[in-house]
């Protein structure tokens, strides 16, 4: 390791608390420290954000990292300046006072990083001013918005090329994203104006995290079910619209579930002071479209559920991969249901103009319905999208690969719906297809006479609901299919023709029960570690993570370490660390052992 590199590990412990870099950290700064243009493409959780900002406090001059919302560069902020980096941010949430006293700061060369947002590049005076300084590198952050190509396009990353060509001296130029298809990658490089890059692919993979579709099933009820077992575990919840966030979040708030939610349609200060809610663990579930998450680095989200299906498998992977970020095993739950396709066909409609574009956004739609429909590994899925090597033949933690569920024959319900929708000469819809299996008296059933069909009534014994959840589940099996009207209706396909022939049975699995983490006893030294951390954190109005994550507390509760020596060793814990809330956490920890507590119970 050459004497730069030490340098950087040094800073590592110094600052961050770890012992050693994760896999690939090291590659790419040693990369950007040699003077090489870099792009990475690393997960959501595998630490970008620390593979620029250690090579910032090594090279000569400023950093310029380009952040796309507001609340990712205050989030990081907060975590630099609790390591004892100086770094500041300048966007529309600051006064005209504190912005020019930022810039005062970033003159004088006290500060290392400066954070901005892309729009403040077409703002001349802010151009102008940011012309002046001396610029070492610019790091791109979530760089695949440059992209139009990308699942997440902003114009606004369009002006970073050209302000980089205008800079007196051309800096270093790291590019950072966590998802990219090859024609992003070209993209990102073409727009942005690297030169001879190394582009670094580190790896897609996050073993930590189990993946599950679930297809067919009642989704509220399954929400219901799956959010009380988790309730004291921070998790998020993804919904296509803003109507079915609004709705889901009605439905767990009666339930007593601590939970906040976030789309576009709220006014500003009510989806800060959610997200704040959530990030200081004040609330435990965020319920929110794709407008939240971006940067949030909070690293104790035990588990992402999707609604609906995203559009897309590179938004799917960066909104799931919010699970888990402190390295513990999380879930990610994705729940199919028939009528998301369409949702996502009509947003897309709406949303895409350019021809081209649309047609590239309806392909990849294709590849997530085929991603909820596959029988093989959904990780290895998810790694074959983004052209990962070497992948595994199973991974034995997904819903495909999880070998003890047992399968459950329904061939006998599958043949009575396919039956009743051949009688109802497969001109209509799910709905009145139920309540004719169902037995309902209604007009509408008594004026086509389907109340005289010999599949009337035969589903007595089941709910209207739970014949519907059937209906879904067949569809998503592609033995029946909708038509793509304003009105879709059920058309059988030849896999259903098999089944009524008994040419082949039709099984399903057996819902999985949520996984329960092992967690700690509440009279716990873990418990009493997070009150504490939660007490400091209120003190200088930070969220308890950036105290310390969940994963160093538990440390310090297996450890019980007594010593400033002992404290250092545990993952997460730096010097800087050390000097600013070492002595309370000793001191509570010395507490519960001359308590005669005992250790920490597990369940």
């Amino acid at each position: 390791m050459n004497n730069d590199m030490n340098r950087a590990l040094e800073l590592l412990r110094r600052h961050y608390g770890y012992p050693s870099f994760r896999t690939g950290q090291e590659q790419v700064i040693a990369s950007l420290l040699q003077g090489r243009d870099t792009m990475t493409i690393m997960p959501t959780g595998a630490g970008k954000s620390l593979t620029y900002q250690i090579p910032a406090l090594l090279l000569e001059g400023l950093t310029l990292v380009i952040s796309p919302l507001i609340s990712l560069m205050k989030d990081q902020v907060d975590v630099l300046e609790q390591m004892g980096v100086p770094a500041v941010f300048i966007n529309s949430s600051l006064a005209g006072r504190q912005v020019q006293e930022r810039m005062r700061q970033v003159r004088q060369g006290s500060v290392k990083l400066l954070y901005l947002a892309p729009e403040r590049l077409g703002i001349e005076h802010v151009r102008e001013g940011l012309l002046e300084l001396p610029i070492a590198l610019v790091a791109v952050d979530e760089a695949h918005c440059v992209s139009q190509w990308g699942h997440d396009f902003r114009p606004s990353y369009r002006e970073i090329g050209p302000f980089i060509q205008m800079l007196p001296r051309r800096p270093l130029i790291g590019a950072f994203t966590a998802t990219a298809t090859e024609e992003v990658k070209q993209d990102v490089v073409h727009l942005l104006g690297l030169r001879a890059p190394q582009v670094l692919v580190t790896g897609f993979d996050r073993p930590n995290l189990n993946f599950f579709v679930l297809r067919g099933e009642n989704k509220q009820q399954f929400v219901l079910s799956y959010v009380r077992a988790k309730r004291e575990e921070a998790g998020i919840i993804y919904a296509a619209t803003r109507k079915e966030v609004d709705k889901l979040t009605d439905l767990l708030a009666a339930q007593g579930i601590r939970v906040v939610k976030y789309h576009a349609g709220m006014p500003d200060q009510a989806r800060n002071a959610n997200q704040e809610d959530f990030l200081y663990d004040r609330k435990t579930l965020m319920v929110a479209t794709n407008a939240f998450g971006m940067g949030i680095d909070k690293s104790n989200v035990r588990y992402v559920l999707h609604y609906n299906m995203p559009k897309s498998m590179e938004s799917y992977y960066q909104e799931a991969g919010r699970a888990g970020r402190d390295g513990d095993p999380a879930e990610c739950l994705l729940l199919f249901g028939a009528g998301d396709v369409q949702t996502q066909r009509q947003l897309i409609e709406a949303s895409v103009q350019n021809p081209e574009r649309k047609h590239h956004e309806f392909q990849k739609l294709q590849f997530m319905v085929d991603y909820c429909h596959t029988d093989r590994c959904l990780r290895q899925e998810i790694l074959r999208y983004f052209d990962e090597e070497n992948l595994p033949e199973r991974c034995d933690h997904c819903s495909n690969c999880r070998t003890e569920w047992e399968l459950q024959d329904i061939t006998v319900e599958a043949q009575k719906i396919f039956s009743c929708i051949y009688r109802m000469r497969q001109r209509f819809g799910a709905a009145l297809t139920a309540e004719v299996l169902r037995g309902s008296a209604t007009k509408k059933i008594r004026e086509f006479g389907f109340d005289q069909l010999s599949t009337y009534g035969i589903m007595r014994d089941k709910t209207l609901q739970e014949i519907k959840d059937q209906i879904n589940y067949l569809i998503a099996e592609e033995y029946v299919r909708m038509t793509g009207d304003q009105y879709p209706t059920l058309q059988l396909t030849p896999r259903a023709a098999a089944v009524l022939r008994g040419q082949e049975p039709v099984t399903r699995k057996t819902l999985p029960q949520p996984v329960q983490d092992v967690r700690i006893d509440s009279a716990s030294l873990f418990e009493r570690l997070r009150a504490l951390r939660f007490e400091l954190a209120m003190q200088e109005r930070v969220p308890p993570y950036i105290v310390f994550s969940d994963r160093s507390l538990r440390e310090m509760a297996e450890q019980c370490p007594v010593r400033p020596e002992e404290f250092l060793r545990v993952n997460g814990v730096g010097e800087v660390k050390l000097e600013r809330y070492g002595e309370r956490f000793l001191a509570e920890i010395a507490q519960f052992i001359n308590a005669g507590d005992g250790r920490s119970t597990v369940i």
